[in-house]
């Protein structure tokens, strides 16, 4: 009897501690109010359980699931939610951000068809982005913003304005991302990205931290510090806010990518190596992980395998200077002298070049029996380079705090600079932000007949016509002759977006 009666009593209980669906729905959407997501999608995921055709949880864990990046997902979840009787220009929008998110653009722009909502502008500008249209994307946010705008397409064409070095135009968008939503964790992280990139390392970390203490459950405020004070050579403080990201989100892509960048940093190179190498077939050669896993493997011995690597990451980024100096570097450590000299001998022959570069062109000359390794080793023993170094620096502190005429005061006095593409190069753009526009040409000129096959060198020539709005024509022949030669450059692609469309 006793028996018989405890049965009855757990299952009251049971059924007494159990939740609705109605209950999960609403903390999902307090989540997702709060852009907690994983919150959300772990709630969605206990209602959808036990109401698999309700159309609200669904519609709700699609734009999670979105949100989360989660393509593959999300068309799972909206092929439910049409079958739950779901239809409409909104979820035909999600279907094209799921396409988008699964690779395929062209999908989700004929999913779009003709739909001028800000919503359908923004998925089309990045659909066209991954078709490499950047003209077109161009055009696609300005008609969005046209249409009333919404905050996400407002942050995504302020991405791509900062991307393009654009940081006052960033900073427009900015203000009508403040107006929109001022706290939301877009906004927040915006203003700290741009500030970054401005090297206002107060108001980046001002901005970054306000976004860590109203979004606790997001990665994203803590990576950014991390970067801002890796930036900054705080690699221990880096180290300890990346453990603190890898808590909140251990399963994050972007956590493992800050997790490796300090590894090798710190010159943990087994570490890089064992975290990367199931992913080694998938890895891009030229991408911040790929590099590191080419020196993790040169570190560790393989230099075989690491000059592939940077082979192809060099042949893919031509003007990356990193990449040509591995290569050189892992070129020597396989025996091939004369080869690793050819290959960094561009680098070492700038009035520019460190002691790195030069230390390495000397011992690759050396070892390739080239008499050149004397004259290097005299560079590196002479008082010019310390002074070289320091006006180099000077300059740089200078454009980074955007003091222009400053830059330009102190790269005019390296040595032979009038000689040297590299030293005009920056000429050329320092002018260009200081509105000296037409010393600003020159310096670009006298550095393209320097090393007219190179696509840095014709890159400046045409931009600093389009930012003087002279010569349209020649402005866009010239970035278009640069992304030729470049084509995987993405600020290449953008600065020729932004001049065809301004004519």
């Amino acid at each position: 009897m006793k028996k018989a009666l405890i049965l009855p009593a757990l299952l009251v209980l049971a059924a007494c501690g159990s939740e609705t669906p109605q209950q999960h729905l609403d903390r999902a959407q307090a989540a997702f109010k709060a852009e907690d997501y994983r919150t959300a999608r772990k709630e969605l995921g206990e209602a959808v359980s036990a109401a698999p055709e309700d159309a609200r949880i669904l519609d709700l864990l699609a734009r999670v699931q979105l949100r989360l990046g989660d393509g593959e997902g999300a068309q799972a979840t909206l092929a439910r939610l049409e079958a739950a009787g779901g239809k409409g220009l909104e979820i035909a929008r999600m279907k094209a951000d799921a396409a988008l998110l699964r690779g395929q653009a062209n999908e989700a722009l004929s999913l779009l068809g003709n739909d001028s909502h800000p919503e359908a502008w923004r998925i089309r500008a990045s659909a066209l982005l991954a078709n490499k249209d950047e003209a077109g994307a161009l055009e696609a946010y300005r008609k969005g913003l046209a249409a009333g705008g919404d905050a996400r397409l407002v942050r995504d064409y302020a991405r791509f304005l900062l991307d393009s070095q654009d940081i006052a135009g960033a900073e427009a968008q900015l203000a009508d991302l403040r107006r929109r939503s001022p706290d939301a964790l877009d906004t927040l992280m915006l203003a700290g990205d741009i500030d970054a990139q401005a090297n206002r390392w107060d108001g980046a970390l001002a901005a970054y931290k306000r976004a860590q203490s109203l979004y606790p459950t997001r990665p994203e405020p803590l990576l950014a510090q991390a970067d801002a004070a890796d930036q900054q050579g705080k690699l221990d403080e880096a180290e300890a806010l990346v453990a603190r990201a890898t808590d909140v989100a251990p399963e994050s892509g972007d956590v493992l990518r800050m997790r490796i960048q300090i590894a090798a940093e710190k010159g943990d190179w087994e570490k890089v190596r064992s975290t990367l190498a199931p992913r080694e077939s998938s890895l891009e050669p030229r991408s911040p992980e790929g590099l590191a896993y080419a020196e993790a493997l040169l570190r560790l011995g393989r230099a075989e395998q690491a000059r592939a690597i940077y082979a192809k990451a060099l042949l893919l980024s031509p003007q990356n200077p990193f990449a040509r100096l591995m290569l050189a570097e892992a070129q020597l450590a396989t025996g091939d002298a004369a080869t690793a000299y050819a290959t960094v001998k561009p680098l070492a022959d700038s009035a520019m070049a460190g002691p790195r570069e030069l230390e390495l062109a000397e011992k690759a000359a050396r070892g390739a029996g080239d008499p050149a390794a004397d004259t290097l080793k005299a560079r590196l023993q002479s008082g010019d380079l310390r002074r070289t170094q320091q006006l180099a620096a000077a300059g740089q502190a200078a454009m980074a705090r955007g003091d222009w005429n400053a830059a330009i005061a102190a790269y005019q006095q390296v040595s032979g600079y009038q000689s040297d593409a590299d030293v005009l190069k920056r000429l050329a753009f320092a002018a260009s932000q200081a509105g000296r526009n037409a010393e600003a040409i020159g310096f670009a000129d006298k550095a393209l007949a320097l090393q007219p096959s190179n696509a840095d060198m014709i890159h400046m020539a045409g931009l600093v016509r389009f930012r003087a709005g002279t010569d349209r024509d020649k402005a866009v022949a010239y970035l278009e002759q640069a992304l030729r030669a470049d084509p995987a450059n993405r600020l290449f692609r953008n600065d020729l977006a932004r001049a065809q469309v301004a004519g």
